[in-house]
């Protein structure tokens, strides 16, 4: 009786055991997926958000989904990410929306479209705008399921062999130039060449490219163009506040339960903000030290962003026209652009300017 009275006892206090587990804990599959980066891994700002990205994932579901992390060209390179999750190659990526402009020009938008909005800006659009969902929608188009997961903030606008001055500067010149910024810089006799984030150092260094765009001073410094060209332009208008996503393969994110995607989601979150922070912390001593090598800072002139602003304004009208699903998405974005510049021009440029003319003053 007492053996029979202990057995009875001990079932009942695994069952309790049981009982008293987070629901979270209970019945999660062990997943290991491959995400494959389009970031070279000397960055530790873009490539190093994916490795944070799968670290917190790690952490919030207790090793229920793992993400290894894979360098451009350890599966696949960096400009075929996207296809390679589409196609359910890997099951995720790390990269960057407008890495699919060969598809559909509408990819542009999730990554921030030229002279448009600034890293809060695109921020405010994407969250609170309903631009996650519209995008998520265009998206799903191409087996494809995406939030954001990190931000460069205002990027330079490129490492130039020679000096421009003028329109007639930009004729013919072989730059390395991403996203929308290529399809408006052509339009004004530009050619622009879509090399990857690991193989542009070696384009200028042979002489193939006459510029070079990549980033802000932090990750243009790791990457050495400083030795490769010496005039250093800004601003990089084509890309004011540029959205790097973490894609998923949409089959595979309806799978996941319900508690992995909120990890994900959350993890995405974080990843964002903390990017934008190390860049915005660091490319200052950055631009410092790149200085302090020779290297020449320049502005565009006027001639030439006049020229870009205009040529990129006819290019969104062509494109409203003739592509419904951009259409869409720009109209949802001028919906809320407006009201928001109203503002900010009223609350915080008289602000950033009175700040920055006393601290020019010192």
């Amino acid at each position: 009786m007492k053996r029979r009275e202990i057995l009875t006892a001990a079932a009942g206090v695994a069952a309790a055991s049981v009982m008293a587990r987070p629901a979270f804990a209970q019945g999660r599959p062990k997943l290991k997926w491959r995400m494959v980066s389009s970031f070279p891994k000397s960055l530790d700002t873009s490539f190093g958000a994916g490795v944070f990205l799968a670290k917190r994932v790690s952490e919030l579901t207790e090793g229920g989904l793992e993400l290894q992390v894979f360098a451009p060209g350890e599966i696949v390179g960096g400009l075929e990410a996207l296809d390679a999750v589409s196609n359910d190659t890997v099951e995720c990526c790390h990269s960057v929306s407008f890495y699919g402009l060969g598809k559909d020009l509408s990819f542009a938008v999730g990554s921030g479209l030229p002279f448009i909005f600034n890293a809060r800006q695109l921020q405010a659009w994407t969250f609170e705008g309903g631009g996650l969902n519209l995008m998520n929608e265009f998206y799903s188009g191409f087996n494809l399921w995406g939030h954001p997961c990190g931000n460069t903030g205002a990027q330079m606008g490129g490492w130039f062999r020679k000096e421009i001055a003028t329109l007639d500067d930009l004729k013919g010149l072989k730059m390395r130039i991403g996203a929308m910024g290529g399809q408006i810089l052509s339009r004004l006799g530009v050619v622009p060449q879509q090399i990857a984030g690991g193989d542009i150092y070696a384009a200028p260094e042979r002489g193939t490219i006459d510029a070079v765009e990549w980033s802000g001073a932090y990750d243009d410094e790791k990457l050495g163009f400083a030795r490769v060209a010496k005039y250093y332009y800004s601003p990089g208008w084509w890309e004011g506040g540029p959205m790097l996503h973490f894609f998923v393969n949409l089959k595979r994110w309806n799978d996941l339960p319900a508690s992995y995607q909120a990890a994900l989601t959350s993890a995405c979150h974080e990843a964002n903000n903390r990017m934008l922070a190390q860049l915005d912390a660091r490319n200052g001593a950055a631009l410092k030290r790149l200085v302090g090598t020779g290297v020449q800072l320049r502005l565009f002139s006027k001639e030439i962003l006049d020229a870009c602003y205009n040529e990129t304004m006819k290019l969104y009208d062509e494109l409203s026209a003739k592509n419904p699903k951009f259409a869409k998405l720009y109209a949802s974005i001028n919906a809320l652009r407006g009201d928001m510049l109203l503002y900010q021009r009223i609350a915080e440029l008289p602000y950033d300017s009175f700040v920055y003319s006393r601290s020019s003053g010192r």
